[in-house]
């Protein structure tokens, strides 16, 4: 995690290792086409050995294309950056931030995600581009499968995605299409599982605990410098 003037920026894990598998995928690459040209009696360790090269330069490429920060926390709130788009929540907007959790068979069960319960979901429809609210679509089909099994009733989860394709108001304002899904999906995950967006794991570069108390004491800092104004008069 790296400190800026008045900024924080935090570091995705899925970023670590792209150079080297990239460049590890690169070289077996070329030394397994070497051998097949070369030595043909080493035919199926060329192969065995071409696969794992290709693996390992797909894997890389693809770290390489993810964001260098998944997080920029300011002092007006925080920015999540996917390799599809980004969004940004403001501080006031936050009601609760914590490990997303779900009790399961009278054991409580912590979920790979930081949660984010938010006062309103508009700011964030309508800055999110759609580009980015279908791979999160995508992305958190498992947080879906999980509400649908914490609230052990599957015609919630039928009724659900017949209406998925329905617009989506919120606080007077309407939305169609992706939008309305992303919408209507961030309801029903903090109905059933309690926040309405979800940061990955992956996407932070320290303990889970620890971002939630940075997180927490960022927006505590907020809220004091807002009323410190209010007090003075």
């Amino acid at each position: 995690m790296k400190t800026l003037t008045n900024v924080v920026t935090i570091e995705p894990q899925t970023k670590r290792n792209a150079a080297t598998l990239t460049t590890l995928g690169a070289a077996g690459l070329l030394l397994s086409l070497l051998l097949f040209i070369k030595f043909s009696h080493l035919f199926a360790f060329s192969l065995v050995m071409f696969g794992f090269a290709l693996v390992s330069l797909l894997l890389g490429i693809a770290k390489l294309n993810e964001p260098s920060i998944s997080l920029k926390l300011t002092s007006e709130g925080l920015c999540y950056f996917h390799r599809r788009g980004q969004y940004k929540v403001s501080w006031d907007n936050i009601v609760r931030i914590d490990n997303a959790r779900v009790t399961q068979n009278m054991a409580l069960i912590e979920l790979p995600y930081l949660g984010l319960k938010l006062k309103q979901m508009n700011p964030v429809l309508d800055a999110i581009s759609p580009r980015l609210a279908t791979g999160l679509l995508t992305e958190q089909r498992p947080l879906l499968m999980t509400a649908a099994t914490h609230d052990e009733d599957l015609k919630s989860l039928e009724k659900y995605l017949g209406a998925e394709f329905e617009p989506f108001i919120s606080h007077g304002e309407r939305y169609r299409g992706v939008l309305a899904m992303f919408g209507r999906r961030s309801e029903t995950l903090a109905e059933n599982l309690g926040y309405h967006l979800y940061i990955s794991h992956d996407a932070i570069d320290r303990p889970a605990e620890e971002i939630v108390a940075l997180l927490r004491q960022w927006q505590a800092e907020y809220l004091v410098s807002e009323h410190e104004p209010h007090q003075g008069k």
